[in-house]
């Protein structure tokens, strides 16, 4: 009686187990998912705005940017501009290289003061 006990205690706890882990592995997903729409920018936006742009305008346009993706996003890029405030995004489509594109907005006293295109690296 002692022994089918402790087997069906280890089973319960190989089941709770089991599903804390599942309930992990969909809560990663998630995230990622949640990152990767927050980072996405289709290029017809990045052609569609222009240096001098007011900020609110080009922003209402972007998705917001902030995710944990954001300083992977900036490495390999060209240095931000003395007293700008920037947003990085990965375009949503493929480069034709096969690698991914960073577009990078860069703003300074209300207005689109630089945009780049870089090569995610």
């Amino acid at each position: 009686m002692a022994q089918r006990k402790g087997c069906l205690i280890g089973c319960g706890v190989v089941l709770v187990l089991g599903i804390g882990a599942v309930v992990a592995l969909l809560f990663g997903i998630g995230k990622v998912v949640d990152a990767a729409g927050k980072t996405m920018l289709d290029p017809a936006v990045y052609r569609a705005v222009s240096v001098g742009d007011p900020e609110d305008a080009v922003r209402a346009r972007m998705p917001s940017g902030e995710t944990f993706m954001k300083d992977a996003l900036k490495s390999g890029g060209p240095a931000v501009p003395e007293g700008g405030a920037c947003s990085w995004y990965v375009s949503s489509e493929a480069a034709p290289s096969g690698g991914e594109t960073v577009f990078r907005f860069c703003f300074k006293d209300g207005k689109l003061a630089e945009k780049t295109e870089y090569p995610l690296k």
